[in-house]
């Protein structure tokens, strides 16, 4: 069966003034992610989970709400969701400077402008380096855990704020305005990761922007949203700037192995598992391998870079 008869026979079809309401973006062709997708858990293998743990706790501001000898969970503060999992492989090979394929920084979304601004001062009072940037419809600092695995936290602005022309979002980085940040805290100390903080985006190293494309937009049924930022794609489901980034920025590089500190799984969480089940559809239609996992509540595939991708039903995931 063609991909494109496949799509269209589990109703995927839509026209192309339906897919494009919003001012802004281009939807897939054939299946689109319903505009609840959210980003869930990641998954990241550390070298030394004490060491990593020290980390993500006292820099970051995460409690740890499940540990084992070889694995932890993260959440926020009065928040069980878990946003974060650290497995430890001993011996894992950091990060080299010129990154991998695979992940470029996984990206923590705090409520409001307030929080990132204590978090700013946490950093300077910490003494902890960061690099910090204005994405015009974000605000962000960037860090690199003990591995090199990158983290940006970040603060959206509000959403009727965000320009837009010829369909993309405008999106740059820009120097922060960090006194002005700083000042939004109020005066109040951090005193970590507050509730309501979550995954999200997700941001990936890659080979190709094509194949990328072909992969996340026109399988997987993520719309494109900015699509002239030199060397990236930023893609996103309901309008939102991006749940996910990919760029060729090391595009020489290898790719993350099995003995490599690494991003071991990313997660797209959608309301239903017909919706689960329908995006599984379409990147099988797409010629991209799917496996079902436990109760047909998720389903896993690999990019052609070797990262893995779960996609999961909201009421599955905690």
């Amino acid at each position: 069966m063609k991909a494109t008869d496949a799509r269209e026979s589990i109703g995927l079809s839509q026209t192309s003034a339906a897919r494009n309401e919003l001012p802004y973006g281009l939807a897939p062709k054939g299946y689109r992610l319903p505009p609840e997708t959210r980003i869930g858990t990641v998954r990241l293998q550390v070298a030394d989970l004490a060491r990593s743990l020290d980390y993500y706790q006292q820099v970051l501001g995460f409690r740890v709400v499940a540990r084992s000898n070889a694995s932890a969970s993260l959440a926020a503060h009065g928040d069980d969701t878990v946003l974060i999992e650290l497995r430890e492989l001993p011996g894992a090979r950091p990060v080299p400077r010129r990154g991998r394929l695979g992940l470029y920084h996984y990206a923590i979304l705090l409520p409001d402008r307030a929080s990132l601004g204590r978090f700013v001062a946490h950093l300077s009072s910490i003494g902890a380096y960061a690099g910090m940037s204005d994405h015009l419809v974000s605000e962000a600092v960037y860090l690199t855990d003990p591995d090199g695995l990158g983290i940006e936290v970040y603060a959206d602005r509000p959403r009727n704020t965000w320009k837009h022309e010829s369909r993309q979002l405008a999106m740059a980085t820009d120097p922060l305005d960090v006194r002005s940040l700083l000042e939004s805290a109020g005066g109040d100390p951090w005193t970590g990761m507050p509730a309501g903080t979550k995954i999200g985006h997700v941001h990936l190293h890659v080979a190709d922007i094509d194949r990328a494309e072909a992969f996340y937009h026109e399988a997987l049924g993520f719309d494109k949203v900015v699509w002239s930022y030199p060397g990236a794609l930023f893609l996103s489901a309901g309008g939102y700037h991006h749940h996910l980034g990919t760029n060729t920025w090391a595009a020489e590089a290898p790719r993350a192995e099995e003995n490599d500190a690494r991003l071991l799984e990313w997660t797209v969480v959608v309301p239903s598992s017909t919706d689960a089940e329908a995006a599984a559809k379409s990147l099988e239609a797409g010629g991209y391998p799917v496996e079902p996992g436990e109760g047909r509540k998720s389903w896993t595939a690999t990019d052609p870079w070797g990262t893995p991708l779960r996609i999961a039903v909201a009421e599955s995931v905690r």
